[in-house]
């Protein structure tokens, strides 16, 4: 199985400018744990996972804007607000993801 960082660099390889979300750290529980990574790419695609849910969301939409101005950022993705009776596996905790953008060698940017 090829690691993150291998599907990073084929993503790399092809040409593509992606962003890499990075769990920098936790509070309470949370889905995943600190140094997991996914993958955004310009296609609203995603390699890989913070926790999905609307949490998950919010990092891919701020990847976007990642990718668009290549200012990179630090997510508070806050998973202790109470959500819909109707919601299942709210975690109770804090986590804060940075994303930064990835280009390939000699790519404008």
């Amino acid at each position: 199985m090829a690691t993150i960082y291998h599907q990073l660099q084929s993503l790399l390889d092809e040409g593509l400018t992606v962003a890499l979300a990075t769990i920098t750290e936790t509070k309470g529980s949370v889905p995943r744990e600190v140094g997991t990574k996914m993958i955004v790419h310009p296609y609203g695609r995603h390699v890989g996972t913070v926790g999905g849910g609307c949490g998950e969301a919010d990092v891919i939409r701020t990847a976007l804007d990642v990718l668009s101005d290549g200012q990179p950022r630090t997510v508070t993705v806050d998973l202790t607000e109470a959500i819909s009776m109707e919601s299942l596996g709210v975690c109770g905790g804090i986590m804060r993801v940075y994303i930064e953008r990835w280009q390939p060698p000699g790519a404008p940017g």
